[in-house]
């Protein structure tokens, strides 16, 4: 019934993707296949929003914990994994749902990847010993000037990305981004369908500092411990929202209620900078406020 259909649920965090895609699934015989950069990292379950075992119960859910947190993941190997998913659900007549908020990855399956230069060590060398000078910002606010497309997508402190981003502008003299566009468009063999929540930010900002405190309640705080007695407190995994701040909490960098607002303020920053990737997507719908998924599944189910 449902071959050659995939429905995509994205959108920035906080926003209701996974328990609107779990309703979907529940009423269209659909399996979710996640699309979360942190998802795919084995222990790292409160912090990330991953699906409960409960929900878990509910409907299969594709490219949960695939790797331990120190071991390297990235896009390309998520789409690869993701056609494999959605080839897999698709035999069994059921519908694959792609829910997530890491754009890249999204963009990855949909668009395909650009072939990128080598990576250059002495680049590298000298944005580690800039970032060293003068702080990892400073390179983050070089490349929102070069490409503020790249850095809407780029937490601040993530030195590893900012400097790839940096490192092919110099390379190529061409913002990645722009190289990914002029990348060779794969042919979906399925057809896709593209839900887009965008909230205003105001409406956002109360719904993630809800989601931070329930992660609290739920014991993110020992998740976190228990990661770094692990041996995987330097890795950068470790450096995702939420885990940082409560990782230098553990440090004694920061008071428990400081490492916890500071959790609410950069999640908050991530998701508008989430918005302005999505908006860049193309979207059969795009939701300003939550959709009911009954007359969502009602129309969805006219198109299959």
């Amino acid at each position: 019934m449902f071959d050659r259909m995939v429905i995509a649920i994205l959108g920035p965090t906080a926003s209701g993707k996974s328990e609107l895609g779990l309703a979907l699934a529940e009423r269209l015989s659909g399996e979710i296949v996640c699309c979360d950069s942190v998802q795919v990292y084995r222990g790292m379950d409160i912090g990330t929003g991953k699906a409960t075992r409960q929900e878990q119960a509910r409907c299969p859910h594709h490219l949960l914990d695939l790797v331990d947190p120190g071991e390297p993941f990235h896009a390309a190997v998520w789409a690869t994994r993701a056609r494999e998913a959605i080839d897999d659900i698709h035999t069994r007549g059921r519908l694959p749902i792609i829910v997530g908020g890491t754009g890249l990855y999204f963009r990855a399956l949909r668009a395909g990847l650009f072939d990128a230069p080598p990576p250059d060590p002495a680049i590298r060398a000298r944005h580690q010993a800039e970032a060293a000078a003068v702080g990892i910002f400073a390179l983050h606010r070089r490349l929102q000037e070069i490409d503020p497309d790249a850095a809407a997508n780029i937490l601040p402190g993530d030195l590893l990305r900012t400097s790839r981003a940096l490192e092919v502008y110099e390379q190529t003299g061409v913002p990645i981004t722009e190289l990914r566009r002029r990348a060779t468009t794969p042919l979906l063999p399925w057809r896709l369908f593209v839900v887009i929540l965008d909230y205003p930010l105001d409406k956002l900002r109360p719904l993630i500092h809800s989601r931070v405190e329930r992660m609290m309640a739920a014991g993110f705080l020992a998740e976190v411990e228990a990661l770094r007695k692990a041996g995987f407190g330097q890795t950068r995994a470790l450096a995702s929202l939420g885990y940082k701040q409560l990782g230098q909490h553990l440090e004694g960098v920061l008071t428990l209620p400081d490492a916890v607002a500071q959790t609410k303020s950069t999640t908050a920053a991530y998701a508008r900078r989430q918005r302005t990737w999505f908006r860049r997507e193309q979207a059969d719908l795009r939701a300003a406020e939550p959709p009911d998924p009954d007359t969502l599944a009602h129309d969805l189910s006219g198109r299959l």
